[in-house]
């Protein structure tokens, strides 16, 4: 059987020019979720799968997230001094103990793919995972890399998480055709980036989790800019396909789109009616709001 996945590499070098003007000077994986920002969800998720060094790539205006793990003495100390336990066990608990970051700086932004491919030096020849910090994965019962890295165990092979879309979204997504091995696992056959709904292989369209081998480092080396002139993980995982078997993986949970408003927002009010210190006021509070307004014309009056 496989070992855990050791090495978790975080692209964070995006703009975030969706959310201007909130991400002009702070990175937007540092925006948050009820109170914790979403790449420390993210680091979490790895960890929870057995991930032991993290390795952002990052780029200009990213120290934030640097500095948010980064040990805080000033605020530890602060804390401890005014017997604030708890508050203290939060900031601790930032990053596990045992578990260390790496930081790249990506010069240039060209796209998922270079990104990747800038983690090379820190991952070596070892399999690895990816996560995209602004796909926030609720997965219920376990969490979604957690989830992946059983099929990676069992199948010995690179594994990417999916799930299925309106025809309306798929434009926005790559798309995998597959070939069922298990329930809700596939063998991916083609893999295509954001095509045109009538040209979509299906409606499996690929979220931002990946186990990947070492060996798609060197096909990024040779995968030319594609869609938006950018370097395209998909079209290395496509050329990745001609040689070792991927897998496709259906997760159980919720995935909320946190570089998209809209997701954001409903991240924000789901994981709040979940809160434990939350929970009960926020729902009578959304209990309490009349429909007028919830109406945008009420704004009006």
């Amino acid at each position: 059987m496989r070992m855990r996945i050791r090495k978790a590499v975080f692209p964070v070098a995006g703009m975030g020019t969706r959310f201007l003007p909130a991400t002009k000077a702070s990175a937007k994986e540092m925006l948050p979720v009820v109170d914790k920002p979403l790449i420390q969800y993210a680091v979490q998720e790895a960890v929870s799968a057995g991930a032991q060094e993290l390795i952002f790539i990052t780029g200009r205006s990213k120290n934030s997230i640097m500095d948010h793990f980064d040990k805080a003495y000033e605020l530890e100390a602060e804390l401890a001094a005014k017997g604030k336990g708890k508050l203290l066990e939060l900031v601790q608990e930032v990053l596990p103990p045992g578990v260390t970051c790496i930081f790249i700086r990506q010069a240039e932004a060209l796209g998922l793919g270079h990104a990747v491919l800038c983690a090379a030096p820190a991952v070596g020849d070892e399999d690895f995972c990816v996560i995209l910090a602004d796909d926030l994965i609720d997965g219920k019962l376990r969490p979604c890399l957690a989830q992946m890295q059983r099929v990676y165990q069992e199948y010995g092979t690179s594994v990417i998480a999916t799930q299925r879309v309106p025809k309306s979204e798929i434009s926005g997504y790559g798309v995998v055709d597959v070939k069922p091995v298990g329930e809700g696992i596939g063998e991916i056959r083609r893999i295509v980036e954001k095509p045109k709904a009538e040209d979509a292989p299906s409606d499996l369209a690929v979220v931002g989790r990946y186990i990947l081998t070492p060996r798609i480092f060197k096909l990024l080396e040779r995968t030319p800019r594609g869609a938006g002139g950018e370097i395209q993980l998909t079209d290395a995982i496509s050329m990745l396909l001609q040689e070792q078997t991927v897998l496709s993986y259906q997760f159980e949970g919720t995935r909320y789109d946190c570089g998209s408003k809209l997701g954001y927002l409903k991240a924000n009010v789901e994981y709040g009616l979940k809160h434990p210190e939350l929970a009960d006021d926020f729902r009578k509070y959304l209990t309490g709001l009349t429909d007028d307004l919830l109406k945008p014309d009420s704004a009006k009056k």
